[in-house]
C-alpha cells in the first residue's frame, strides 16, 4: 500500500536574503534566513588598469564568501561592469559583462551577458529592472523571474531605512551570480 504524501521530499523554495550596509559602513553584508553571515561586498575602490596607460581608474567591488574569500569582483570601466571569479581581471576569468540601457531617477534597465554569449547578440542572458533608490530590482530571465529586492517594511513605520533590504532568489538560479549582478545595478 502506497501512502500519499503531503509534503515533497526535496522542497523547491525561494531562498531569502537580507543585505545591509555594514555597521562601519564600508560595504554591505548579507546574511541567510536564519541571520547567519552568507557573503560580504567590500566598498569600491580605485585601482589603476595596468594593462593599459590609460589615465581613467577602474572602480571595483569585490564579493567575498562567509569564510573571506573573493568569490566575483564586480569592476566599473567605460560604461560597463565586467564580473570576474575572484580578483582577477583578466579576460579569460571574466563571467559576465553588464550594459545600462535605461537609467533615469525612477527606473533603471540594465541587461546582462554571460561571458559564453556573443555581447553582440541583441540578446542578454538577463535584464535587471527596477528603481535602485527604492532598492526595488526585478532580474528577468527569458520570461521567468530569477531573484528580487524590496525594502524592509515594518508595520507603523512611515519613513522606511534603504540601508536593509530582502534579495529573494528563486529555485533553479546562483545565487552568487545573483549578488553579482545586484552588485552593478545598486553601485554607488
Amino acid at each position: 500500500m502506497e501512502t500519499a504524501s503531503f509534503f515533497p521530499v526535496d522542497p523547491q523554495i525561494p531562498i531569502d536574503f537580507k543585505i545591509r550596509k555594514s555597521l562601519t559602513g564600508h560595504g554591505l553584508t548579507v546574511r541567510d534566513a536564519q541571520g547567519s553571515l552568507a557573503y560580504r561586498i567590500c566598498a569600491p575602490r580605485r585601482l589603476r588598469c595596468s594593462s593599459s596607460s590609460a589615465p581613467n581608474p577602474r572602480l571595483t567591488k569585490t564579493l567575498f564568501d562567509a569564510a573571506g574569500n573573493p568569490l566575483i569582483s564586480v569592476v566599473y570601466h567605460n560604461d560597463e561592469w565586467h564580473g570576474y571569479r575572484g580578483n582577477s581581471q583578466e579576460l579569460k576569468d571574466l563571467i559576465f559583462t553588464v550594459r545600462k540601457i535605461l537609467y533615469s531617477p525612477f527606473e533603471t534597465e540594465l541587461h546582462v551577458f554571460l561571458s559564453s554569449t556573443n555581447i553582440g547578440d541583441q540578446k542578454p542572458c538577463f535584464r535587471l529592472k527596477g528603481n535602485p533608490f527604492r532598492r526595488a530590482c526585478t532580474i528577468i530571465s527569458g520570461n521567468s523571474t530569477v531573484a528580487q529586492t524590496s525594502l524592509l517594511y515594518k508595520l507603523r513605520k512611515i519613513i522606511y531605512s534603504r540601508h536593509k533590504f530582502r534579495l529573494t532568489v528563486y529555485p533553479g538560479n546562483d545565487c552568487v551570480l545573483v549578488i553579482a549582478m545586484l552588485m552593478a545595478f545598486f553601485w554607488k
